[in-house]
């Protein structure tokens, strides 16, 4: 039988691979849009999606940013008509679909598969939940130092080189929360440091989790 290994090793097989579709989107495009109708879970083959929300007052804030192996749209299983969230490409990414039956017929027959997917929903989560507690709570210069980190654990794929660079200022300033100039100001500083580089594209540091230490 044939298979796929998603997120934490999570094999998708049979018939439920067979209720799968690839698809490939450019940098800016909205993958599934907050309302849209929920039918499909998706699982990022490469790339990086932002999750966001707009209240009902038209306010709008970036919720999380998932990266390769993760899953996102996973509301349809508990049966919810819409998505919670949209979710858009940062960088060319791809997603695989799966049909919701197809994944709760997986989840429902593979006891190990339902066990190792509760415990990656539970932990992305919690860092989804400390995203927004950084978000609440912490100024925006370490708000920027964790996201950087967090989109330099992405890059374990092939393009690693290019998420960075691919992923502009104001990008940036919309995940912080602040304005563009800002963003400019952090960086630059934490180039002075010595805690990023640009050489043809952005390299960091580990040295920079010394921002959040402060």
């Amino acid at each position: 039988m044939t298979s796929s290994t998603g997120a934490l090793g999570i094999p998708v097989t049979g018939k439920a691979l067979e209720s799968t579709k690839t698809a490939k989107h450019s940098a800016g495009n909205t993958i599934v849009a907050q309302g849209e109708r929920c039918s499909d879970v998706y699982y990022i083959q490469d790339g990086i999606v932002k999750l966001t929300a707009v209240s009902k007052r038209g306010r709008a804030a970036v919720l999380g940013i998932l990266g390769q192996g993760d899953f996102f749209g996973e509301e349809c299983i508990n049966g919810l008509g819409t998505h919670s969230t949209s979710a858009v490409a940062l960088v060319p990414t791809s997603t695989v679909a799966i049909r919701r039956d197809a994944m709760l017929r997986l989840l429902d027959e593979d006891k190990a598969v339902a066990s190792q997917f509760l415990n990656y929903l539970l932990a992305r989560n919690y860092r989804i939940q400390q995203d927004l507690v950084d978000h609440m709570f912490n100024s925006s210069e370490k708000r920027l130092a964790r996201i950087l980190l967090l989109l330099a654990s992405y890059q374990h794929s092939k393009k690693a080189d290019s998420i960075l660079s691919a992923i502009s200022q104001d990008n940036l300033a919309e995940m912080v929360g602040t304005t563009r100039q800002r963003i400019n100001f952090f960086m630059n500083k934490f180039r002075r440091l010595g805690f990023i580089q640009y050489n043809g594209g952005i390299k960091i540091h580990s040295s920079l989790r010394k921002v959040l230490e402060d």
